[in-house]
C-alpha cells in the first residue's frame, strides 16, 4: 500500500491523538464526538477526510468492512483482535502475531500459491462479557459445552 505524505495541521494532529489515546477501536462518529469536546467548530465532514488521510499516510488502521460502521485503530503495529458478535466492540488480543505457527502457515502459503505473502490478517469473533450477560450466556455454561470428540463418545454409549 503507497502511503502519502500529508501535512499535519492542527486539526489532524487532534483527530491522530484521540485515536491513538482510546483503545476501544473507535467509529468516525466517536471521533467526531471526542475531537469536539477539544475543536468544538470541527464538522464531521472534516473528521471523515482527515480519517481517511490519516489512513492512507499508515498514521492509523482502518478495520473492517465488516461492522456497519468502520472502525479505526491507533495502533499499527501489527496485532490481532476480538471482535464481539453482538455489539461490534473490538478489543486487542495480547497474542503475538510473530507466533512460529503463523509464520509457517504463512511460509507454506507462498510456496503452495503463486502468490508473494507479505502478511495476514487474523481476527476472532465471540460475545463480550456484556453481551454474554444481556443474553444470558454465563463463562461457565460456554465452557462446558461438550466437544465433539465428548458428543461422539456420549452418542456411541446411548446406542
Amino acid at each position: 500500500m503507497e502511503q502519502k505524505r500529508q501535512r499535519m495541521t492542527h486539526q489532524r494532529s487532534v483527530i491522530l491523538e484521540e485515536v491513538q489515546r482510546c483503545q476501544d477501536h473507535p467509529t468516525a462518529d466517536e471521533v467526531y464526538e471526542r475531537v469536539r469536546k477539544r475543536l468544538p467548530r470541527i464538522s464531521m465532514g472534516t473528521v471523515y477526510r482527515n480519517l481517511d488521510v490519516l489512513v492512507s499516510s499508515g498514521l492509523i488502521r482502518k478495520l473492517g468492512p465488516d461492522f456497519p460502521q468502520m472502525r479505526f485503530d491507533g495502533d499499527t503495529r501489527d496485532h490481532y483482535h476480538m471482535t464481539c458478535i453482538g455489539c461490534g466492540c473490538v478489543e486487542d488480543m495480547g497474542i503475538p502475531p510473530q507466533d512460529d505457527t503463523v509464520s509457517q502457515l504463512e511460509t507454506a502459503l507462498g510456496k503452495l500459491t503463486k502468490h508473494g505473502v507479505f502478511g495476514h490478517r487474523l481476527e476472532f469473533f465471540g460475545l463480550c462479557p456484556d453481551c454474554r450477560e444481556k443474553k444470558g450466556y454465563l463463562l461457565e455454561e460456554v465452557q462446558e459445552i461438550p466437544s465433539s470428540e465428548e458428543e461422539q463418545e456420549h452418542g456411541a454409549e446411548g446406542e
